[in-house]
């Protein structure tokens, strides 16, 4: 059984359509709507299909909002759960191609696919658990600045042509086994948003392989809010400093012991 989750807060509705109708032509058999807007004015949304299991709750954050979800996803006895961004769309056959995946590795707790911005470039998603600088430098100063540091950080050299073991992959799309979240925990809710990823990304990679899987691949229409709003990037800051202060600032042995793993292992398949 595959189950989904999309939460939503004031999104467009044309947007959370197209997604949806991506989802309904999978083989997800029931997807939870969790509405973290003022208002459920998107409640009309659960009138699409009878797989869409509506949620209208207070804003208790992105990871939280996804854990009620999850929890539901448990109980009804799901084998993976696909977390999914409301700016996510993918074409039939994928969900299914990346449950055939972890079917056939069960070391695998985390895949995620090829990612692409709707012009077909490729997003660079793949990334080594992150320093404070390699997180200053991509936020704060321009992509001319510290080229060298970023190749790194998101694994550029490794040309992204092939599977790979990943220790931080991207929050936009999740396809997680269900037992490995009932052996590492949920998203910590401690994150209200921003850095939740790199905090489940990491506790999954310490017991399972999080995988990168490009054979596939879904297309994401990036809005990056934290560089247009304000309020969006003190959220942020908070976040990443909760994840800091949970995991260590610069002095992180395991940080670097993993990524130094990662570049070895990927740098010998070349």
């Amino acid at each position: 059984m595959i189950t989904a989750s999309i939460v939503a807060y004031n999104t467009d509705r044309e947007q959370l359509y197209r997604v949806l109708h991506c989802a309904l032509h999978s083989s997800i058999e029931c997807i939870y709507l969790i509405d973290n807007s003022p208002n459920d004015a998107l409640r009309v949304m659960e009138k699409y299909s009878s797989r869409i299991r509506y949620i209208h709750n207070a804003n208790i954050g992105y990871g939280g909002a996804h854990n009620l979800a999850i929890r539901e996803a448990m109980e009804l006895g799901s084998d993976y759960h696909a977390v999914v961004n409301p700016d996510i769309a993918f074409e039939e056959g994928v969900l299914e191609a990346l449950a055939a995946y972890m079917d056939g590795h069960p070391e695998a707790g985390w895949v995620m696919p090829r990612v692409e911005y709707p012009d077909g470039e490729l997003q660079y998603l793949c990334k080594l658990l992150p320093s404070p600088s390699d997180l200053i430098l991509r936020r704060f100063f321009p992509a001319s600045v510290g080229v060298r540091a970023r190749d790194r950080f998101e694994m550029r050299d490794s040309g992204y042509d092939r599977q790979m073991n990943v220790p931080f992959l991207s929050g936009c799309f999740m396809f997680l086994r269900v037992d490995a979240l009932r052996k590492i925990g949920l998203f910590d809710e401690r994150f209200f948003m921003y850095g939740e990823d790199i905090d489940l990304s990491r506790r999954m990679h310490a017991v399972y392989k999080t995988m990168y899987y490009p054979e596939v691949s879904i297309v994401h229409a990036h809005e990056r809010a934290s560089f247009k709003n304000r309020k969006m990037l003190r959220v942020h800051i908070a976040n990443i400093v909760r994840y800091f202060n949970k995991w260590g600032w610069f002095f992180d042995r395991e940080r670097r012991r993993v990524n130094a793993e990662t570049v070895r292992s990927y740098l010998s398949g070349r």
